[in-house]
């Protein structure tokens, strides 16, 4: 009960208000913005190749669809550069900045990604332990292990993600730790993404974080330096096979690879490390929604759709077709391990639609509750469309509210529609433990990457807001208690692209023509 008491007065402290933000800096301190790529000095480095595998964005949506592609260093370099990897390198006068195909609040990019491979031709005779780093595109090897690791086979990868929590500290101060895991959500949807279109699967495992940091060396903090460490998230299984049922993971040894320093200072908030050290553990749940993801229209390429999604940064006020709404939100029923997040929809120009507010009841076991938690004046109007779980709330124009929760910015009244993904809150804590508040939010980030991804096979943009005022939500829905939280905002519509900017091929540094 410690760390339940520890996770909600942190997130009660970093709360948005329209009177008071969460504590941070209030300034960007460009002397010590943090390097967004990690490296490892002394650490073997493998370059890995190009592939253009680009089956159509959406087969990865259709059973069997496409065939499995064999577990070589080829494939795996697949996975990464599409999930994780440069998706663009934007340019404006002498100054550049690079593009990834996973979103990341402010392009801070705090997620990193370790590799346990089976023995692999071009890499190694043996099981290793390696970094992506995805500016060279390379793995830097760290370990080679001596035995195999028991349980996990050759036909398959298992895929640290964790967080370097200075990133977005430096430009968010205490709520950074928020956008953190919603970034490690970011990722994780991305290589599953990825992964299906190499005809593979993607799965969560229950593993303790102090487990993952200990086979990453996570935990040798001489390593790093101190305003720098790494804090381990999860751990994924990718393959074609179907997870290991058990798995024995080692401690890796002292390693020689030291990380490089990202910034020459950092500002201290004492706050991040509490709530990282109360969230640590493992999160366990078997609560998945039965639900299905219609298949999409034809569509280009998968390869395309990753390299092309973009964050906008303000919409033109345009409107889509209530068919494309429903697509978009039909997307995220492939994510049957999302069951706690349901979608407050804030609808200004669906053709076909009522504007007015509406919830997207997710996981249908939820409705009685949610009924019992927002204002019961609403009108609760059942729409005839995916599988009934839509319900009109209220009819209106909700722009200004839109704007005004989000911060005052513009781009979420001036979208087709915005959101916010309302999780169940207390009663998951209570259930699962701590580790389930890192776990709210990958799921929102998992399902924000969808829809980044769906909303680019339409041609249209979409954004990630993390800045809203939290409570002023909860108020608008006549939530009084921390049943129900809202965790993360998004919106989408068509964006105003911004002519001053050149986009360049992202390895262009690498090889001209890639």
């Amino acid at each position: 009960m410690k760390n339940l008491s520890t996770v909600l007065d942190y997130h009660n402290r970093t709360k948005h208000h329209s009177h008071r933000y969460a504590a941070s800096l209030g300034y960007m301190d460009w002397e010590t913005q943090p390097n967004p790529f990690r490296s490892y000095r002394d650490a073997q480095n493998i370059p890995l190749v190009f592939s253009h595998i680009d089956p159509p964005y959406h087969l990865l949506f259709e059973p069997n669809a496409l065939p499995q592609a064999p577990t070589c260093l080829e494939s795996l370099s697949h996975l990464l550069r599409y999930s994780l990897g440069l998706a663009a390198v934007k340019q404006q006068g002498t100054s550049s900045w690079a593009l990834r195909c996973n979103a990341s609040s402010g392009n801070l990019h705090p997620t990193e990604c370790y590799v346990i491979a089976p023995p692999t031709s071009g890499l190694s005779d043996s099981y290793t332990l390696s970094h992506y780093a995805p500016k060279a595109h390379a793995l830097e090897v760290l370990h080679t292990f001596d035995t195999p690791i028991e349980g996990m086979g050759e036909e398959g990868y298992l895929i640290v993600l964790s967080s370097v929590i200075w990133r977005e500290a430096w430009k968010y101060g205490e709520r950074c730790w928020r956008y953190c895991q919603l970034d490690a959500g970011h990722a994780q949807e991305a290589l599953r993404l990825s992964a299906k279109s190499l005809g593979w699967n993607s799965t969560l495992l229950s593993v303790d974080t102090s487990i993952l940091a200990k086979v990453c060396g996570l935990d040798q903090f001489d390593r790093f330096h101190p305003d720098e460490r790494e804090s381990a998230d999860m751990m994924l299984w990718i393959s074609p096979k179907e997870a290991p049922n058990s798995l024995i993971l080692p401690s890796t040894p002292n390693l020689t690879s030291v990380a490089n320093t990202l910034s020459p200072d950092h500002h201290p908030w004492p706050i991040l490390a509490v709530i990282d050290e109360a969230t640590q553990g493992t999160y366990i749940s078997d609560s998945m929604m039965d639900t299905k993801r219609i298949t999409p229209n034809p569509s280009r390429g998968s390869a395309e759709i990753f390299l092309k999604r973009r964050s906008a940064q303000a919409m033109d006020g345009s409107s889509i077709t209530k068919e494309q709404f429903v697509q978009l939100l039909n997307a995220c029923d492939d994510l049957h391990d999302t069951p706690d997040v349901h979608f407050v929809l804030f609808v200004h120009r669906v053709i076909g639609m009522q504007p007015g507010l509406y919830l997207l009841v997710r996981n249908s076991d939820e409705i009685l509750a949610l009924s019992e938690s927002i204002n019961p004046a609403y009108d609760w109007i059942e729409q005839d469309v995916l599988s009934n779980r839509l319900f009109l709330l209220r009819t209106g124009d909700y722009r200004g509210a839109s704007k005004m929760i989000s911060c005052n910015q513009d781009i979420a009244k001036d979208s087709a529609f915005s959101m916010g993904m309302l999780c169940r809150f207390s009663t998951t804590l209570e259930e699962q433990g701590s580790p389930a508040y890192k776990h709210l939010y990958h799921e929102c980030g998992a399902l924000g990457q969808m829809l980044y991804c769906e909303a680019t096979t339409m041609g249209l943009s979409a954004t990630g807001i993390g800045c809203f005022l939290d409570d002023e939500m909860h108020q608008l829905l006549g939530i009084t208690n921390e049943r129900y939280q809202s965790l993360y905002h998004f919106t989408i519509g068509r964006a105003i692209v911004d002519t001053r900017l050149a986009t360049l091929e992202p390895y262009a540094h690498l090889h001209p023509f890639v």
